[in-house]
């Protein structure tokens, strides 16, 4: 039987040849041939312990592939060609088929985004603690300071690599208030939880809602149209809080009371849009 220097090494040689496309028995008569340097199909397999029947057609198969020399005479003699020959050929091999695949591959179309929802906290802010740690450019939030706690780590930990924050919140310590909504415009934390959304470098976009009176929920897609939604928000909050901030005054003197009904002719439910 095929012995050598340790039976762990064989078997790690053995195992490195089978990775490269040899058979067990290719491998087996390979590393038989390279310790011998060369020898006749009978005795390959008397050293191997396997029928001729089968040494001499894998002989023949690697002779064919290039692997084998076979020496004129009765009985042929093989060798192996050297170890840095033989790992060229191969090399080379496996390059020109790796270069065929990659250009003659079939290519299909590009997937579309897709959209995707996740439930509970775990996993919901596991979604996020992931993708705020790869977050490169700009992470765009508004939440409320529920929600602004529980993210204040892997913010911070952005923030500390250069990934530039924006933040609306609806107050606590070190973070931009909660733009002032529109007179009539229903407000964040109602009805059956907290509102949150995220945007990570303009690609990415987390939106949901948690509280005590509902399950933890949200929206995950790297839609365009979904981020560039938030993000246009967003930045619309931030204008009109700026605004009422600098020209709150002057807004009301020049509307007077049509000033609060601007957003609620908008925005008021059906009940109340019937009584007025």
């Amino acid at each position: 039987m095929l012995t050598a220097w340790g039976d762990g090494n064989m078997d790690q040689l053995l195992h490195h040849l089978r990775h490269l496309g040899f058979t067990e028995m290719e491998s087996k008569i390979m590393v038989e041939l390279a310790r011998q340097g060369s020898a006749s199909g009978y005795e390959v397999a008397k050293r191997l312990g396997v029928s001729r029947s089968n040494v001499y057609a894998t002989l023949q198969r690697l002779e064919q592939r290039g692997f084998l020399r076979c020496s004129p005479g009765e009985p042929a003699k093989y060798s192996v060609l050297k170890p840095e020959e033989m790992t060229r050929m191969i090399s080379d091999q496996m390059r020109t088929s790796l270069d065929y695949v990659q250009s003659s591959m079939p290519k299909s179309e590009p997937e579309k985004p897709v959209f995707y929802n996740v439930e509970g906290d775990k996993n919901v802010f596991e979604n996020l603690s992931r993708e705020l740690a790869e977050a490169q450019h700009e992470i765009v939030v508004d939440v409320w300071r529920e929600e602004a706690e529980l993210l204040r780590n892997d913010l911070q930990q952005a923030e500390a690599r250069g990934v530039r924050l924006l933040w609306s919140c609806d107050g606590g310590e070190g973070m931009l208030d909660q733009p002032v909504p529109w007179p009539g415009l229903p407000m964040y934390g109602t009805g059956n939880g907290r509102k949150f959304s995220l945007v990570v470098d303009r690609r990415w976009c987390m939106l949901g809602m948690r509280g005590e009176s509902c399950a933890t929920q949200a929206l995950v897609t790297e839609h365009p149209v979904m981020t560039g939604l938030l993000l246009n928000h967003f930045a619309q909050e931030l204008v009109l809080y700026e605004l009422e901030q600098d020209m709150g005054e002057e807004l009301e003197s020049r509307y007077g009371h049509r000033y609060e009904g601007l957003s609620a002719r908008y925005w008021s439910s059906p009940s109340e849009g019937n009584q007025n």
